[in-house]
């Protein structure tokens, strides 16, 4: 694999994004989407968080878009403001090679620049042993887990939860 260069996403990786995310959908349990969205769709996404002031990164290596991550409102409520829920995906020929650890791990060190105080990782699927780990290296600690409250691929999942402190998370006030 050539250099890995992270980046902020643009509009020309949504070709690239929606291929990663479509992938996700259609074959795994990290997103409780059923059909994957459409390019369109996947634009408006990436341009609503933007213009939110919320991070969107893209990995990229040799040329190509082999990851990208974002961080995005927890929760609608304003009181929630300081927390962020983050993603992360990755192609599937590019499994293993650290790409998710480094996006993650900027991903973090952006929204705590920005001010932010807790991330928190929804993630589908209580048998995602990968993510559960990449969280936990990144300094995730467990909270919780939702016990099949999503129905996918004729079974039920469970959703895990885990959060981290951003910067001098609720040590100080914002």
């Amino acid at each position: 694999m050539s250099s890995l260069v992270i980046r902020p996403a643009i509009p020309a990786d949504i070709p690239a994004i929606t291929a990663i995310y479509a992938h996700a959908v259609t074959y795994g349990t990290a997103s409780f989407e059923i059909q994957p969205p459409g390019e369109q769709e996947m634009a408006d996404r990436l341009r609503g968080l933007v213009n939110g002031g919320f991070p969107y990164l893209v990995g990229e290596s040799g040329g190509a878009v082999c990851g990208y991550a974002y961080a995005g409102p927890y929760r609608a409520r304003i009181a929630y403001r300081y927390t962020l829920e983050n993603s992360v995906y990755v192609a599937p020929e590019c499994y293993r090679q650290g790409i998710g650890r480094a996006l993650l791990e900027e991903l973090i060190s952006r929204a705590s620049g920005q001010g932010f105080r807790q991330m928190i990782a929804v993630i589908g699927d209580s048998a995602q042993v990968a993510s559960i780990a990449l969280h936990r290296a990144a300094g995730f600690e467990m909270v919780g887990t939702f016990a099949a409250v999503g129905f996918k691929f004729g079974r039920w999942l469970d959703t895990v939860l885990m959060q981290r402190a951003l910067g001098s998370g609720a040590a100080t006030l914002p």
